[in-house]
């Protein structure tokens, strides 16, 4: 039978309808998604054995739930995705403001129409998805704009009396009763609203401006938080934390392969763009390493974090990077250059918070330092490490040992390299074979790739040369220019000494 069809209290009673807690649903359904082997939270990458386990089992323990951790860690969607745990419908009293239990009503409203129609009373059906409440705390959230206040219009209207508990304008919190209610960035509530939480947690129940009422709400309450808003812009007041039962601690990706995951289910990439842009593995993991290489950085501040929505606007952006320059040379397809990874800087610049040293630097050069060195150790992955073949020739090693020896000799006899970010992929795989054993350096170590991923890995061995600081690159309006190292420097040199600058104590 469709239950929708039950209309009235007294058909509620006789299909034997027994209501349940919020918490007793989502436990009754956890258990019935785990036994099945479902995916109890899907979407979800990289908290498989951390985080998804910490909240069935508060959910299981039937808790209030605490997440903490820093920016873009899922928190706010592991707490939506919580509906998908309830039953798809539940009964209120029709025309109920808090979602009256049929069963178990409180509010003055769903008493007074029991009464009066008893088993006729008309009921409706409340679906899981608007059984979803969320708050964004702010220090100017007030007591009435959770809990509620007195509205003297409605009084007016009625020609009530103040005392009279019809007055009453319930807040966001009663609102959301037999709800899943989300109240982010808790820290940042002023001490004495998070004050004004504590008997709903505790107790369960609420006071609105002194009424002697009781109102025994049924809400599953997640909270959010970053653990630095402590100290930076507030705290949970002690009492309050104590009443929330499972805090469960969230994390950025562990691992390269994790964030590649994320980055591909959550990116933004229409089926125009995935048709004229092929994007390689490559650039892909030179992408995730930027992130990675950001949190470990001494000029980003470590505790405002590294979102996971850096590495999803870097590809975005680089995509259509790639995406903008075929449209100009009129291809219909082309592929992701490492030039076209300037394009990401922007998303860098604007998902990082700095430390002071950070902030002398400058974001912009941070971030290019940053891709520099996603670069750098991306590059051991692929070919030779630079560093080991220079403690090899320290050891009076042969110099065949260096398979970089021939690319390095044509920058030294003076030779340079200028791609330019518009180049059409024909004229910039043309550029890359005039470098003397650039190509069979990579045919050496990738026997099977074709044309373009060759070419590809040429670019790649250049910008990791050079990031190896074997060569020289320089960034410049609308090319990147490849040189060798010592001329690089003299040029310099030369910019900031005339020769009457130089003398004898200069070399000692």
């Amino acid at each position: 039978m469709d239950i929708k069809k039950i209309k009235t209290l007294g058909e509620l009673k006789k299909n034997d309808y027994v209501p349940k807690s919020i918490k007793q649903e989502l436990r009754d359904n956890l258990i019935k998604k785990i036994q099945a082997k479902e995916i109890t939270f899907p979407g979800i990458l990289g908290y498989e054995d951390s985080v998804i386990p910490d909240t069935e089992r508060a959910l299981l323990s039937q808790h209030n739930i605490l997440f903490l951790g820093l920016r873009g860690q899922a928190k706010t969607r592991m707490a939506r995705l919580m509906t998908e745990l309830l039953d798809e419908y539940i009964p209120i009293v029709a025309g109920s403001e808090i979602n009256d239990d049929p069963f178990h009503p409180i509010s003055r409203f769903a008493l007074d129409i029991i009464e009066a129609k008893g088993d006729d009373t008309p009921i409706d059906w409340l679906h899981r998805d608007q059984r979803y409440g969320e708050k964004l705390a702010t220090p100017d959230v007030s007591v009435a704009d959770l809990i509620g206040d007195i509205d003297p219009i409605k009084a007016a209207n009625l020609k009530l009396s103040f005392a009279d508990e019809r007055v009453l304008h319930y807040g966001i919190i009663p609102r959301s009763n037999r709800c899943i209610f989300v109240i982010n960035e808790l820290p940042d509530l002023q001490a004495r609203i998070q004050v004004s939480l504590f008997n709903i947690l505790e107790e369960g129940d609420l006071q609105i401006r002194g009424f002697k009422l009781r109102l025994p709400l049924d809400v599953m309450f997640v909270f959010t938080a970053n653990p630095e808003d402590y100290t930076n812009r507030g705290s949970i007041v002690t009492p309050l934390k104590d009443r929330i039962e499972s805090q469960i601690l969230t994390h950025y990706p562990k691992s390269i392969e994790t964030s590649l995951e994320i980055t591909a289910q959550e990116a933004g990439i229409n089926d125009v763009q995935q048709k004229r842009v092929k994007v390689s593995d490559l650039i892909k993991r030179l992408i995730e390493q930027v992130a990675f290489e950001a949190r470990s950085s001494e000029l980003v501040d470590k505790k405002s974090g590294v979102s996971a929505r850096l590495t999803i606007s870097a590809y975005e952006n680089a995509v259509s990077a790639a995406e903008r320059r075929a449209i100009i040379n009129e291809e219909k397809e082309t592929q992701v250059w490492l030039s076209d990874l300037v394009g990401i800087i922007p998303s860098i610049t604007g998902k990082i918070e700095l430390v002071y040293e950070g902030e002398q630097e400058g974001p912009y050069q941070v971030a290019f330092n940053l891709l520099e060195r996603s670069i750098r150790t991306q590059f051991g992955q692929y070919f030779p490490d630079p560093d080991t073949l220079k403690k090899k020739r320290s050891k009076e090693a042969s110099q065949e040992d260096n398979p970089y020896k021939a690319i390095t000799r044509w920058f030294d006899a003076g030779n340079s390299l200028n791609t330019f970010f518009e180049n059409k992929d024909e004229d910039k795989i043309q550029l890359l074979y005039k470098v003397d054993g650039l190509h069979a350096l990579v045919k050496k170590y990738f026997k099977s790739a074709n044309e373009k991923e060759n070419a590809l890995l040429m670019e790649f061995v250049l910008h990791g040369l050079a990031a190896y600081s074997l060569i020289s690159k320089k960034v410049l309006e609308g090319k990147i220019e490849f040189k060798d190292l010592m001329g690089s420097m003299l040029n310099i040199g030369s910019q900031h000494f005339s020769e009457e600058d130089l003398n004898e104590e200069d070399f000692n």
